[in-house]
């Protein structure tokens, strides 16, 4: 819809009618995938958009895996996800944003789920996924009178050319990683010798409206063959964090902190045994410490998982986040 004004000439002299200027409704996407749900693009597609005061933007999630749109009040410390904007309801009619209001849709998984927000004070507004601090963008909102840069249509292209960039990643940087990062073809970690699992990839994307990443949400090797008495170690190697979980996953988020069974090693490496196929063990979240930043305390992110395994059998585990997108492996011990 066009916002218009009328005019009419009377005896030389201009009058204005008065007449409501019409709110536009925008659209926009959040995250993609491929095929086979691997390989998740973290972002808000586009991650920049001009509007008036009173318009509206709707959001459609277009992947399984897990994401919110959220918006903080001026100066509001990032919640969890599990928080999110506290007093309020998730998925509310419509909400309404300006500098004094949270609003948050909630984690939405499902595909073709929309949110719609309406924008009521002019400023420049941060947009955020509170389960993905990669993924963030920005919109401008401007005064009614003020021409607008971009139409709707140049939104749905650069949409389409983001989601392309990232999805297939044309630069080859996430090739380059896993020949990088893969095992030697001893199947062992040139490290410590443990027979080394390479967790997810990623690579995140810098862009005038804020950031973009994507995600490979697998386990590079699927299955590893070991004898009793060795170790796996999982390496993150992701922007998204992921989980190494034996036997029951119930209720387990990435809030759920690693199991009691879990030790740490000198090198601040997570440490755990495995004797059984009924064994419940939980890595808690794996993945990179979040960029330093001022007044935000620098702890070293837990980027890597050992198991050892003193029985033979095969014991299938997961990444009690993403199984659903298919991470899920096996280690096959051998006498």
């Amino acid at each position: 819809m066009r916002r218009t004004s009328r005019w009419l000439v009377v005896l030389g002299t201009a009058i204005v009618f008065s007449q409501a200027l019409v709110a536009e409704s925008w659209q926009a996407t959040v995250g993609a995938q491929s095929t086979d749900k691997g390989v998740q693009v973290l972002a808000f597609l586009p991650n920049e958009i001009w509007i008036h005061t009173g318009d509206s933007i709707t959001w459609t999630f277009d992947s399984d895996e897990a994401h919110s749109v959220t918006f903080l009040k001026t100066g509001q410390a990032r919640p969890t996800f599990a928080a999110g904007c506290p007093g309020t309801t998730p998925m509310s009619p419509t909400p309404e944003v300006n500098s004094s209001t949270c609003v948050n849709s909630g984690l939405i998984t499902t595909p073709g789920m929309t949110y719609t927000v309406v924008f009521t004070s002019p400023g420049n507004y941060t947009l955020l996924c509170l389960l993905h601090v990669n993924q963030t963008g920005i919109i401008h909102v401007m005064d009614p009178l003020v021409p607008l840069p971009h139409d709707q249509d140049f939104y749905d292209r650069q949409a389409s050319l983001e989601q392309r960039d990232l999805l297939y990643d044309r630069d080859g940087g996430l090739p380059k990683k896993f020949k990088e990062d893969s095992p030697h073809s001893d199947g062992e970690n040139r490290h410590a010798h443990n027979h080394l699992v390479v967790t997810g990839a990623g690579e995140i994307v810098a862009t005038p409206g804020g950031a973009q990443s994507v995600s490979l949400m697998r386990f590079m090797q699927h299955s590893v063959t070991i004898h009793a008495g060795e170790t796996v170690e999982w390496d993150s190697s992701d922007v998204s964090g992921h989980s190494v979980t034996f036997g029951d996953d119930t209720g387990i988020t990435p809030l759920t902190p690693r199991s009691s069974n879990v030790v740490a090693d000198s090198d601040g490496a997570l440490h755990a045994v495995v004797s059984s196929t009924s064994d419940n063990v939980h890595s808690g979240r794996i993945a990179p410490a979040p960029q330093e930043r001022t007044n935000l305390a620098s702890v070293p992110g837990v980027t890597r998982f050992r198991v050892t395994f003193p029985i033979p059998g095969t014991y299938p585990y997961k990444c009690a986040f993403h199984d659903g997108l298919g991470m899920v492996g096996e280690v096959i011990v051998l006498p």
